[in-house]
């Protein structure tokens, strides 16, 4: 008799054993898990039977309760008092455990959304802050981004109509479709032609899940929805680019001023950078079919671009007065060298203090500075101090 060894079964055996072990611990996982859940509410629905069986017993089986006396009347009110508020801590200790737990959960999806920028990128330093105009919400209807790429650094700048929660839907589809178009597209048109298609989905989306049965076309989405967008690309060589659809104009900041650069553009400390008629916002009509890159010149060392949402020069006091961007800029940068994260701390600060706390619409603001050490050569000699 001949017997021969399964010897190439031995390694198949040996993985379906371990697929086997890795179910099995899962399914005990599983379990375990479960058995949590289970202990977990009868902890919770232990402490009020607890407390309800004390009233009870004390109430049927206590010969103090059966009394009419004025003391016994006292000591019965005070153990259904003593009931009474354990119950009522006890409710709020499970909702302020499901409270932390919600806000940790929302801070993590909102921190996912709009993501904390880092410091610098590709030798640019960043500084930004934003705050939602609904309480308890770290992220509403502004939204920015700062990613270097191949063809540069490329930022974006928006604001959706409205604000708060309501807005984070749009925002969502605009950031998402930003940070995959900058390193798909080589030029700025063909990266905002992604962001109007991405916001024309978002939009027939919206009609379709609010206005199932309304007869509207899902070809043609609520007007009234738009976004304004400011897109930036600041090239190796320190020369900026923008393409601008309905978002204020940035504020070109310095550490001090001097003479005119070639061109004609001043040299003061804080300049508003006007550069033309700007584009429609996304989603209120469409975008033309020529696309005109403006050029904003160089970023030099010593400069930095101070972009925000509207909501920051709509900031009233009690008074009704408007908050002076301008003037805030030219105190903030009046030290020498300022930091792109002094600049922001006492622009914001005097922001908050102007709407006593808390602006009525959302705000958001970012500063980015040249820190590259490397100049072009026709700039070399209109170089400041750096930021």
């Amino acid at each position: 008799m001949i017997r021969t060894k399964a010897r190439g079964n031995r390694p198949t055996l040996g993985r379906a054993r371990a697929r086997a072990r890795r179910r099995l611990g899962r399914t005990e996982a599983r379990r375990l898990g479960r058995s949590r859940q289970r202990l977990r509410r009868l902890l919770a629905l232990g402490l009020p039977t607890a407390w309800g069986a004390v009233a009870i017993t004390y109430k049927l089986a206590c010969p103090l309760a059966q009394q009419n006396g004025l003391g016994a009347r006292i000591v019965t009110c005070a153990v259904f008092f003593a009931v009474g508020t354990g119950l009522v801590l006890h409710v709020r200790r499970g909702l302020l455990r499901e409270l932390r737990q919600i806000r940790r959960v929302a801070g993590a999806a909102q921190g996912v959304l709009l993501r904390p920028l880092p410091p610098s990128v590709d030798g640019l330093n960043i500084a930004a802050a934003q705050v939602s105009a609904d309480r308890g919400a770290s992220v509403g209807g502004d939204l920015y981004e700062v990613i270097g790429t191949e063809h540069g650094v490329r930022i974006v700048m928006g604001d959706v109509r409205g604000h708060g929660l309501a807005a984070i839907g749009t925002v969502a589809a605009v950031l998402g479709s930003f940070r995959e178009a900058v390193h798909d597209e080589p030029e700025l048109p063909g990266v905002l032609r992604k962001l109007e298609r991405a916001m024309a989905r978002h939009l027939r989306e919206r009609a379709k899940a609010e206005h199932p049965s309304s007869g509207l076309d899902p070809d043609n989405p609520v007007a009234e929805e738009f976004v304004t967008v400011l897109l930036l690309e600041i090239g190796h060589d320190g020369e900026t680019r923008a393409l601008n659809c309905g978002h204020p104009w940035p504020y070109l900041l310095r550490a001090d001023g001097g003479p005119a650069e070639p061109g004609g553009r001043g040299r003061g400390r804080v300049e508003h950078l006007g550069l033309g008629d700007p584009l429609p916002p996304l989603g209120a009509f469409p975008l033309p079919a020529e696309l005109p890159v403006v050029r904003c010149g160089p970023l030099l060392p010593g400069e930095a671009l101070f972009l925000y949402t509207d909501g920051v020069e709509d900031a009233r006091d009690s008074a009704g007065r408007f908050f002076p961007l301008h003037a805030a800029l030219s105190e903030a940068t009046r030290a020498r060298p300022t930091a792109p994260q002094a600049v922001l701390g006492k622009v914001f600060t005097q922001l908050l203090a102007h709407a006593d706390g808390f602006p009525a619409d959302d705000v958001a603001l970012l500063i980015l500075a040249n820190g590259r050490t490397q100049i072009p050569a026709p700039y070399r000699e209109q170089v400041a101090t750096p930021l």
